[in-house]
């Protein structure tokens, strides 16, 4: 396991999250608060926030008085701009507006097996495990960790 944990509060914003992440060579963070983890965030989480969603301009067309119109949906593709408005929106939203709360631990004591059978849990899309001893953040694995582990003792597989 990594430690210690770089660590991002609830309140802390988007757009803070997002800078840190971008100079991280990790893409999320264990969510703590009052030293208890309640939620992960991650780079996919944010990334979510920003992803141009369909946007349809619907303009009236005819002669006024326009009592009878015909109406077109016209598809834009306002991809910078729409970002950047996406951004301005969820810049200072606290990290806890997408944050995932369901967040899957494990202890010291766990077996590698029992890591390795919660990061490939196809129901799932995990990258990493925070790491808990009574009730505290201890930890860190990744599944890059693992994988390194792994190769470094050149265990079969």
């Amino acid at each position: 396991m990594t430690r210690p944990v770089e660590t991002v509060a609830p309140d802390d914003d988007v757009s803070d999250v997002l800078t840190r992440l971008a100079k991280a060579d990790f893409s999320g963070f264990p969510v703590v608060e009052d030293g208890t983890v309640v939620g992960i965030v991650t780079e996919t989480d944010l990334v979510d926030l920003f992803q141009p969603s369909d946007r349809r301009l619907w303009i009236p067309v005819g002669f006024p008085p326009f009592i009878e119109t015909m109406t077109y949906g016209v598809d834009l593709s306002w991809s910078d701009l729409d970002v950047g408005v996406d951004l301005v929106k969820s810049a200072g939203k606290p990290i806890r507006e997408v944050m995932v709360t369901d967040v899957v631990t494990v202890s010291p004591d766990d077996t590698v097996e029992t890591v390795i059978d919660h990061l490939a849990d196809p129901g799932r899309d995990i990258n990493r495990l925070p790491v808990i001893e009574d009730g505290e953040l201890v930890g860190i694995i990744s599944r890059e960790d693992v994988l390194r582990t792994l190769s470094e003792h050149d265990v079969a597989v």
